[in-house]
């Protein structure tokens, strides 16, 4: 299946009143390595075309400003208009989150979903995937 890692720095923004990461950034580095995917792919034009149904996240541990994260992302699911993103956020101590987001392809003249151009399929899902 196809799949991404990038890396970023804990940035001020990304803490909460606790001092570390809110929960919130961990979806934003997803969505840095979704689109990260995307490009490599050739399809980053599904911008604007694939809004999130559903996310969900299991935190870990925590990340401190000025850590250095890694998130992995990959391709979990494809369906006939949707498909399922996993990752995984490291940090210097290992695990700090895991999760995935579920995206819909939605044409923007379209009323409902639509399903993937066969050229999207076969990039997303180059050997069987499960349906969902």
């Amino acid at each position: 299946m196809p799949e991404v890692e990038i890396e970023r720095r804990v940035e001020w923004v990304d803490t909460d009143a606790a001092g570390h990461q809110h929960y919130t950034a961990i979806l934003r580095w997803a969505e840095a390595a979704e689109a990260e995917l995307l490009r490599n792919l050739g399809i980053d034009w599904l911008f604007g075309r694939t809004p999130r149904v559903r996310h969900e996240v299991d935190y870990r541990g925590r990340l401190w400003f000025g850590d250095v994260v890694r998130t992995r992302l990959w391709v979990d699911a494809l369906g006939r208009t949707s498909a399922r993103f996993a990752f995984e956020v490291h940090g210097p101590k290992g695990l700090a989150a895991q999760g995935s987001v579920t995206i819909a392809h939605a044409e923007p003249d379209q009323p409902k979903a639509t399903p993937w151009t066969d050229e999207v399929r076969a990039l997303l899902a180059p050997e069987p995937c499960v349906e969902s």
